[in-house]
């Protein structure tokens, strides 16, 4: 999976909204909801901090593997999915972009991702599935800590703004991680866990693949 991680000077591979930012529809209404913090002492930093705290929380709800609970790790996931775009809108609208921020975000959104699938394999874990959960859990969780440390290398040797993966129709890759929270709702976490099982691994292989070729390419025209 792509690093959700927004670069200092990032923009979209396409092109980009007059105001510079991503032209996603949920960067698009981040940009409009963090828009009355500027000028305020709120940074991105702060968000990114409510980012991992909502994603914990979320996380250590789905672990408990209760419906009622599931219901409430839905919400905060989707709370701290969207803080997750608008921590990296306020930083552009703001001119506040670092190397420490993006550094601090993407760390941030490799382990709550990993976490989530983490959690609902241990919560899952008393159900159908058992002890494989927590494997499948460990299997997920890693393929999307491999996949975006390798997304993340690819992307550093491309121009600024472009990405691994690109999205379409005002959607990015990431935005799938919003479609946890209402697999939660549904009872739907024991398929999403063992498709993300699969999928993750493949992503950080075919994640490996790209960055080969890249790397190839780079040496070739050098």
């Amino acid at each position: 999976m792509s690093s959700a991680s927004e670069r200092p000077g990032d923009g979209a591979t396409t092109a980009p909204p007059a105001d510079g930012g991503h032209g996603s529809w949920t960067h698009r209404l981040a940009r409009i909801m963090v828009r009355p913090l500027l000028g305020t002492r709120v940074t991105p930093n702060h968000l990114t901090t409510a980012r991992l705290a909502t994603g914990l929380v979320a996380c250590a709800l789905f672990a408990l593997g209760r419906y009622e609970a599931d219901i409430w790790g839905g919400v905060f996931w989707l709370v701290s999915a969207f803080l997750d775009r608008a921590d990296g809108e306020l930083a552009r609208i703001g001119g506040k972009t670092t190397d420490w921020g993006h550094a601090y975000d993407y760390a941030c959104d490799t382990l709550v991702t990993a976490l989530f699938f983490l959690a609902i394999g241990i919560g899952l874990s008393g159900g159908w599935l058992g002890a494989y959960a927590v494997a499948l859990g460990v299997l997920a969780g890693g393929g999307i800590v491999v996949s975006n440390i390798l997304s993340e290398a690819f992307e550093r040797r491309l121009a600024s703004g472009q990405r691994i993966y690109n999205g379409g129709g005002g959607f990015d890759f990431d935005d799938l991680l919003y479609l946890l929270g209402p697999a939660a709702w549904l009872g739907w976490l024991g398929p999403m866990l063992i498709g993300a099982s699969v999928g993750a691994p493949i992503m950080a292989l075919i994640s490996a693949v790209k960055l080969r070729q890249l790397v190839r390419r780079n040496a070739a025209a050098a």
